[in-house]
Parts: C-alpha cells; sequence; structure tokens
C-alpha cells in the first residue's frame, strides 16, 4: 500500500495530516483537516493520478474538527466515497449542530471562524457507523478498525496488519518533526477537552501496540516508529499529566496551574531528549497543545470531583 502524508496547513505548517491511501488503483483518505484544507487533499490526489472516483472511504479516527473539520466537503467532492467514523460520531456529522457548538465554546466564535470556516453535514446515507473489529477492502488490502478511547469516547484506529502500519490519530499522541533529534522522535499525549480517560488511553495506546506495527500514522504528525521506547513515554507522560493536574486541583486559576506544569514538564522532557531549540521554539511549537490539554485535564478533574 502506498501512504501519503498531506499537510492540511492547519494552523501552521507540519501539524496535522491526512494521509492518503492507494492500493490496486483504489485510494481513501485517513482524517481530513478542516473545511479549508480539502482543496490540498483533492491535489495530493490529482497528483497521483488517481480521480476523484477512485476514492472508496475517508476514514475518521475522530470528529474534533483539527480531524474532520473537511467530511463534509471532502464527500461532495469524492461522489464515491462512504465515510467511515465511530457509531458515536456519526450523528454528529449527519447533524453538526452540536460539534460546532461544543467547538465555539472552547475557542469561541472568531477563532472557530478563522481556524475552521464552515462544516458540512454528511448525507446519512453515506456514513458507515462501524464497530470493533469491523474490516474494510481497499483495492486489495484490508484495514482495520479498533476502538480506542481515553482521547474521546468515539475514538478508533485503522489498522493494516499485513503491512504493518496503523493510522492512530490523536490515541497514539503527537510528534512534531521539529522536535526530533538523534535520540530519535520525541512523543507525548493529547487530553484536549472534554473526554480525556487516563485509565481508557493507556490501554488504546497497548491496543494498538498489540497490533504490532512497524510505522504509527500521527495526525500530529506523520510517522513514527513503532519502537517500545515511544509507548513507554507516552504512558510515563499520561501519569506525570495526571499528577499535575492532582497538584493543581485546589490552585486558584487551575488551568492557568496546570498549563505551566505541563510547560515544565515537557520543556525538562526535551532537555533530556537533547533538543537544542530555545523557549522561543519550544513555545512556538508548544503553546498550543499545552493550553488545549490543559484544559482537557481542567475537565477531567471536574467530572472526577
Amino acid at each position: 500500500m502506498q501512504i501519503l502524508s498531506i499537510d492540511t496547513e492547519y494552523v501552521r505548517p507540519r501539524m496535522d495530516a491526512s494521509h492518503l491511501l492507494i492500493a490496486a488503483g483504489r485510494a481513501a483518505f485517513v482524517d481530513t483537516g478542516t473545511y479549508f484544507s480539502v482543496p490540498h487533499l483533492l491535489a495530493a490526489l490529482a497528483d497521483t493520478g488517481l480521480s476523484t472516483e477512485a476514492v472508496d472511504y475517508i476514514f475518521l479516527t475522530h470528529i474534533h474538527l483539527d480531524h474532520a473539520g473537511g467530511v463534509g466537503r471532502l464527500a461532495d467532492a469524492l461522489p464515491r466515497a462512504a465515510v467511515v467514523v465511530h457509531p458515536r460520531g456519526a450523528p454528529h456529522l449527519a447533524d453538526p449542530s452540536k460539534l460546532i457548538a461544543a467547538t465555539k465554546a472552547v475557542y469561541g466564535d472568531r477563532v472557530f471562524e478563522r481556524l475552521y470556516g464552515q462544516l458540512a453535514p454528511v448525507a446519512a446515507s453515506r456514513l458507515i457507523a462501524a464497530e470493533d473489529g469491523r474490516s474494510f477492502a481497499l483495492g486489495s488490502e484490508r484495514l482495520e478498525f479498533i476502538h480506542t478511547p481515553g482521547h474521546a469516547l468515539h475514538h478508533g484506529c485503522y489498522v493494516d496488519r499485513a503491512g504493518g502500519a496503523a493510522f492512530t490519530g490523536d490515541t497514539f499522541g503527537i510528534s512534531y518533526r521539529e522536535l526530533d533529534t538523534a535520540a530519535g522522535e520525541f512523543i507525548f499525549p493529547t487530553t484536549t477537552p472534554t473526554q480525556f480517560d487516563p485509565v481508557q488511553l493507556h490501554a488504546s495506546i497497548d491496543r494498538v501496540l498489540a497490533t504490532e506495527p512497524r510505522l504509527l500514522y500521527l495526525t500530529h504528525y506523520g510517522p513514527v516508529r513503532a519502537t517500545p521506547r515511544l509507548g513507554a513515554d507516552l504512558h510515563a507522560d499520561i501519569d506525570a499529566f495526571v499528577a499535575i493536574a492532582r497538584a493543581a486541583a485546589g490552585q486558584p486559576e487551575r488551568a492557568g496551574a496546570i498549563a505551566r506544569g505541563l510547560w515544565a514538564h515537557l520543556s525538562r522532557r526535551l532537555d533530556v531528549h537533547g533538543f537544542r531549540g530555545g523557549e522561543v521554539q519550544r513555545h512556538a511549537v508548544l503553546d498550543d497543545d499545552v493550553r488545549l490539554n490543559a484544559a482537557g485535564l481542567d475537565a477531567w478533574l471536574a467530572r472526577a470531583a
């Protein structure tokens, strides 16, 4: 199977990827980026020489808008493509009003319009609400959809067992290429609002690794090698993030205290990883994720109270 990582140009370069899968002349996208990302995806498809009629599926790992905001617009351009999503996510693609409202509650109206633009609905007849373990044929290849809650209750990953690849959305964390060093990839979890659950996320990471992939295709950003060290780093960070949140539980402006703790923790990890970039570069790469992770941890504390 040929796999192409496409920069969706969400927020900044190499922050958010869609993956184009090609097998025996048939194609599929995994995640779409936002409404604004769709022209980039269609251009990448055209560059392969395949037509829009060759795309059989749009596979969504989950419906957060940096992953699925462009699905309605992309589906309109791909007449044969079915949209595959977790059963919890499917109703929100057919009627995205609640999804739009929830995203605006996190970002505000103006930021929503700047980052996401519009969210076009998907016709219910084109949606496949995929149960755990369902398999999909793409040309001569097969992908299995496994449910992987922890980042979100409606999250799933797509596994090509024969090819040794897994498309992990946000389950297997975030790994930006700017932070790679001679020690390899730097990785950390994403705990963004509103459904972070540490127990489920630990289990989902182990479930992905149990499929024995050689490469993990992250939405943020691109392929990383499936090394034991990356899994260990994610597990350790989940526990560290939870400890940081609990330590901030009684403080005023709790989310701010969590964010400061996350920043200090990740900066120490970067030092150990051999990253030589200074604070300006670190803030440029990490600030958005630190803020959103802190908000998700804050929401988790509120639910646990």
